[in-house]
């Protein structure tokens, strides 16, 4: 892997999951208690859809929602967070009243708090459909606010992959420590010659359409543990609703294998959104890697609260105030999820790193010299 300020952090797990094999695995019992909600963000991730396409939310009580908050950076015992949710808020049923006509009712609108908001959009009714509605569009709004706050921030990307860096790890280190057996974790920033590469290669040749410029990598002990790794991850840090849709490569672990391998959350599997409803649609694929190689790839936009950023770069507190140290801002971050069985397969033959560049270096060589009548000479 061609790869920049590359970190990694192994332990003991590693060594006992190839030697005897007696290791034992993370327990059914943390599956068990896997809620409605749990499993949507699990199938969404998987498949790379969109929580834009969804009608109904999952959460069944504050609990949740306050762990949904505080996943997005949101604090849900700070008045100052909740009044920039009721903003949010005011502004979506501004937006749909004046292009759509929409008849937003009044409770909906600004009667109910906004984390009621969110259960409401959990349970059947008329009120859903409108809070499924008003809460799609605060969420473009906010990922929009975020994006313009982050182009008039002086901050560079190697700050921020900084920042994402400590997030990361922080989480990653808890969620060792709550017993998940992840035996290998690595990150990783791709230096300029890998991205110059992989932009010759795409058909969509925009720097903006790299989305691998921050990568990290978890390596389960085993396959039946990736299941509750994902689960954590999106209890702990990954906001399923800032998934990115359309850039899941899943070769691993088919959501239906969950629901097989865990029986107990087959209790939720009538609850859930039926798959014709919510265009599940199909996860990305890479026209490089083998047709053997095997991973859980995404990418997701995390977000990282300004004061953050801002005490990071030591900006004197008149200078941070134009940039609204309450806001919140995002950063574009791919994870590899496999088990160790899986990387081991990955790293041989047609599947290793080493042939993947060679057959990315093959097409950026047909496309450099496509239509050219004598080959340049090497040297």
């Amino acid at each position: 892997m061609e790869v920049k300020d590359m970190r990694q952090v192994t332990d003991d797990l590693q060594r006992m999951a190839e030697g005897t094999g007696a290791v034992p695995t993370v327990s059914s019992d943390r599956m068990s208690s896997a809620s409605l909600v749990d499993l949507e963000a699990m199938r969404l991730l998987l498949h790379g859809s969109s929580v834009i396409d969804w009608h109904q939310l999952a959460f069944e009580d504050l609990t949740q929602v306050r762990r949904f908050l505080r996943v997005n950076e949101f604090d849900p015992d700070s008045p100052e967070d909740m009044e920039r949710l009721e903003e949010l808020r005011s502004e979506a049923v501004d937006y749909l009243r004046r292009h759509f006509g929409y008849r937003i009712p009044e409770d909906i609108a600004e009667g109910v708090p906004v984390s009621e908001l969110l259960l409401l959009a959990s349970r059947r009714g008329r009120h859903q459909t409108y809070a499924c509605i008003v809460l799609k569009v605060m969420l473009v709004l906010h990922h929009l606010d975020g994006r313009e706050r982050l182009i008039l921030m002086p901050v560079s990307d190697v700050q921020l992959f900084g920042l994402v860096e400590t997030k990361v790890v922080q989480i990653v280190d808890e969620m060792r420590g709550a017993g998940l057996p992840i035996v290998e974790f690595a990150w990783s920033r791709k230096e300029r010659d890998s991205l110059i590469t992989k932009l010759l290669a795409k058909r969509d040749s925009i720097a903006a359409h790299v989305y691998d410029k921050l990568r990290f990598r978890l390596i389960t002990r085993t396959y039946e543990d990736l299941a509750p790794v994902l689960r954590e991850l999106l209890s702990r840090l990954v906001p399923f609703n800032f998934v990115m849709p359309g850039q899941t490569v899943n070769r691993l672990l088919p959501f239906s294998r969950i629901l097989r391998d865990f029986p107990s959350l087959r209790r939720h599997q009538e609850h859930m959104q039926a798959a014709d409803e919510i265009n599940l649609g199909e996860t990305a694929d890479n026209s490089f890697s083998a047709d053997t190689y095997r991973v859980i790839n995404f990418v997701a936009d995390l977000p990282l609260r300004v004061s953050q950023v801002m005490r990071h770069l030591n900006l004197p507190n008149e200078e941070s105030e134009q940039f609204d140290p309450g806001g919140i801002i995002f950063v574009l971050t791919e994870f590899q999820v496999m088990d160790a069985a899986t990387n081991q397969a990955n790293e041989q033959g047609e599947s290793s790193h080493e042939a993947y560049k060679e057959r990315q270096h093959i097409e950026v060589k047909a496309r450099l010299t496509r239509g050219m009548k004598g080959r340049p000479q090497k040297g």
